[in-house]
């Protein structure tokens, strides 16, 4: 079973699974999006133009954990179990920009990894805020993106060791 993502002759091809056994795995990842305070407020609020900026992101980020073999070439498509997206803002409400951060935690029970679903989630959430909000700030910036943890699978467990890390969405 090829370990990587190129055969012998160097050509990349997708990785067999076959004979990795079923486990469950587990993936959180964040992404944030900087934003001037009055987009902030819309959010708040719940009161942007193309409405609940939040309930639209939440939405987008699960549908797009479904579809992420789709978007990433050589990912395998995997059976999303649990999707959980959480949003927590990152600042004092009186800095002159605000931080949203978007948590996604996924979980599957199959032979390969779900960090990549999970990624993808936290990524599409906050380009849906980017696009939710972009006729009141289209500064606002996107990242850091990042996988913050994963479970399961035969290289274990991982948890980001960031002394800078916000822990108040979990």
């Amino acid at each position: 079973m090829a370990s990587n993502h190129f055969n012998a002759d160097g050509n990349v091809h997708m990785v067999d699974v076959s004979a990795k056994p079923v486990t469950v795995r587990r993936a959180v990842a964040c992404s944030q999006i900087t934003m001037n305070q009055q987009a902030a407020a819309l959010v708040r609020q719940g009161s942007s133009r193309k409405g609940d900026v939040l309930a639209v992101a939440r939405l987008a980020a699960i549908s797009a954990t479904k579809w992420t073999s789709h978007l990433i070439p050589l990912c395998h498509a995997i059976p999303i179990e649990s999707v959980s997206v959480e949003f927590g803002w990152l600042d004092d409400d009186d800095a002159a920009s605000q931080r949203l951060q978007c948590q996604i935690s996924c979980v599957t029970s199959g032979k390969t990894g779900i960090e990549m679903e999970a990624l993808t989630g936290a990524s599409i959430a906050t380009l849906t805020v980017y696009d939710m909000l972009k006729s009141v700030d289209r500064q606002m910036q996107i990242g850091p993106t990042r996988l913050d943890e994963k479970h399961g699978g035969q290289s274990g467990s991982f948890r980001r060791q960031d002394p800078t890390r916000d822990e108040s969405t979990r």
